[in-house]
């Protein structure tokens, strides 16, 4: 088992009470560090992790009030756990996960799993099973209203995701309740484990059915990560989604819009290839 251990650092401490931590977060950066640990790790999901990069960068960047131990702080919920990988990339860029507990992604012992675990500071909820971060993510965001907290609740979801039964239930208990202080992010990437999404359960009309359930829904650029921020920011009426319509694998040439990346590992050519692409963007 790993001896890595978190590491509590003076930029988790200076987060301030009731503010976010704005500090831009680089793009380039976390592409780095995915394609550095699943390499290492010989593990897949690449393409899920790279296709939300921008779309964290904006949560972690800009939108979260995230300081860890302070009760008020915002929640998130990763719904695509299969790309956590993404997420500890953020969390190491932020202060809160040391980078030789990151290099521990996937080894035996350690708590950096495929998908996130409550276990690690600065993950509040345990996720990856599809269809259960939406439930979830309104339940939370009930009982801030509750407990007369102005905190916030944001769920990243996968498109795949909007296939399931338990995210259009609390799509609907969402929206009955008016729950405004919720937003849900879907990566559109318009592909999933087995094939393209259109192909398995259209979702051509998405804006439709969430705006149905009493949503607002605001569509975005999801590898422009100011814009995200934008839409995120500007005050909705009720339950918010935000349609990010990214590209699987972004980042990476040879991954982009491949489905095959759903899962597979990098060669040791393939790793070169994918950094030499990833240095030459943003």
């Amino acid at each position: 088992m790993s001896t890595a251990r978190i590491e509590t650092t003076a930029s988790e401490a200076a987060v301030v009470h009731g503010r976010r931590d704005a500090r831009p977060l680089s793009s380039r950066a976390l592409r780095r560090l995915i394609l550095d640990e699943a390499y290492r790790a010989g593990v897949g999901h690449i393409g899920s992790a790279l296709s939300i990069v921008d779309i964290l960068a904006a949560l972690f960047g800009s939108a979260l009030r995230s300081a860890p131990m302070d009760p008020d702080r915002d929640r998130f919920l990763l719904g695509k756990g299969h790309a956590a990988l993404a997420l500890y990339a953020v969390l190491h860029l932020k202060g809160l996960l040391a980078r030789d507990l990151l290099a521990t992604y996937c080894a035996e012992g350690s708590m950096l799993g495929v998908h996130p675990s409550h276990r690690m500071p600065g993950i509040d909820f345990s996720t990856g099973s599809l269809g259960q971060a939406l439930p979830v993510a309104a339940g939370a965001a009930l009982a801030a209203r509750m407990q007369g907290s102005a905190r916030r609740t944001f769920a990243l979801l996968s498109d795949a995701e909007c296939n399931e039964g338990s995210t259009w239930e609390a799509a609907m208990f969402a929206g009955h309740h008016r729950l405004g202080h919720l937003a849900a992010i879907v990566d559109v990437n318009g592909q999933q484990a087995l094939g393209r999404t259109a192909d398995i359960l259209d979702q051509s009309a998405l804006a439709a059915r969430w705006h149905a359930f009493g949503w607002q829904v605001r569509d975005v650029d999801g590898h422009d990560p100011a814009a995200i921020a934008a839409a995120l920011d500007r005050p909705a009426a009720g339950p918010l989604v935000i349609l990010a319509h990214t590209v699987a694998g972004h980042g990476v040439s040879f991954m982009e819009g491949q489905v095959a990346w759903h899962y597979l590992p990098m060669s040791d050519e393939q790793y070169r290839r994918a950094l030499a692409d990833s240095n030459a963007r943003p």
